[in-house]
């Protein structure tokens, strides 16, 4: 059995077994309601054993979040040569984006917005990348001369609130896709230099 120094917790087969269990209960019945006691029923295990490994669940839906935004963080890259290329780049990021976060949030919805909502590092991560990739076009002469930091943070708050409200009402992935490829398209052409 690993521990870790840090409050003594056990880390070990039981400890990703649990993280898994309460994964599954937050795609059938959504994030809010997995609880620990949800979890001792589903795995026939005592309090014991989980509380030794976790000091509550929202410290299992944190790794469960966390495991899936940097999973998506890695598979993005800034590939381009092209203006052409630039602008399917950003378009197809984005939608990748959205692909891959529309059912995690789907799942995790109301532990998003009270925990994620907040985090001051996930927005300047996200928009750190976003500035990367404008400020690479904007070197090779692929779009205005604009200012990536607003640019960024707005792309941002677009991506994640267009998510979070086709999310919650309830809009099928392709439908709020379409939406998104449609407008997010207009704000693209109006950089394109």
């Amino acid at each position: 059995m690993a521990t870790t120094k840090k409050d003594e917790l056990i880390v070990d087969e039981m400890s990703e077994t649990i993280i898994s269990a309460a994964e599954e209960l937050a795609v059938v019945h959504g994030a809010k309601n997995v609880t620990v006691s949800k979890l001792l029923n589903t795995l026939g295990i005592t309090n014991r054993v989980f509380y030794n490994r976790f000091h509550n669940i929202d410290e299992v839906l944190e790794t469960i979040y966390t495991r899936s935004i940097l999973k998506i963080r890695t598979e993005l890259t800034a590939d381009f040569g092209s203006a052409d290329e630039f602008f399917e780049y950003v378009m197809k990021a984005c939608l990748h984006t959205i692909v891959r976060s529309y059912e995690t949030k789907m799942n995790f919805n109301h532990y998003i917005f009270e925990h994620d909502s907040l985090s001051k590092s996930n927005c300047d991560w996200w928009t750190g990348q976003i500035e990367k990739v404008i400020d690479i076009a904007k070197e090779k002469g692929f779009i205005k001369n604009v200012d990536s930091r607003k640019v960024s943070y707005s792309i941002w708050c677009f991506i994640r609130g267009f998510n979070a409200d086709a999310v919650s009402r309830g809009i099928p992935k392709e439908e709020a896709l379409d939406y998104y490829r449609y407008t997010f398209s207009f704000l693209l052409e109006g950089m394109r230099k």
